[in-house]
């Protein structure tokens, strides 16, 4: 903080934001590249709909299933058999308890009615599913069904 003296002899006070511009600006960069770091759970690919988000309350669980077909709690690899297992434990401590499943756009839809039976046999009532939203202006599944039927066949 600088004090000149002003008319009269008065002091004026002026604050020097040139280091609060740099404190600023270092973190900024920080958050730029820790930012996508900090991204976590297992890789899918989404299907894209219109949907709006749903709100959050608490820890959730996520089950998501991978192209291979693997199947994961929040970041951990299970079966599905002990996916019911684990699940069972959860809903008898909270009957309540939600799951949402994060499955990838290829998996075949027979693998997440059996994940999602898995979920119903622990005990699981309140079951929901993730999806992303289509980017602007895009068709969503109409344009990649377009894009499909454009494709020769090899």
């Amino acid at each position: 903080m600088a004090f000149e003296a002003g008319q009269r002899g008065k002091f004026v006070s002026q604050i020097n934001v040139t280091p609060l511009v740099d404190v600023m600006l270092v973190l900024l960069v920080i958050f730029m590249v820790t930012a996508p770091i900090i991204q976590q759970g297992v890789q899918v690919s989404l299907p894209k709909v219109k949907a709006a988000a749903l709100p959050g309350k608490e820890l959730q669980f996520v089950v998501s299933i991978t192209r291979g077909g693997e199947i994961y709690l929040n970041d951990r690899k299970l079966s599905a058999g002990e996916l019911t297992e684990k699940l069972e434990a959860i809903s008898h401590e909270r009957p309540d308890r939600e799951v949402f499943i994060r499955a990838d756009e290829q998996v075949p839809y027979g693998e997440v009615i059996r994940t999602m039976a898995a979920i119903k046999a622990a005990g699981i009532e309140n079951v929901g599913m993730v999806t992303e939203m289509p980017a602007p202006g895009g068709g969503g599944r109409e344009a990649a069904d377009k894009h499909d039927r454009g494709k020769s066949a090899p």
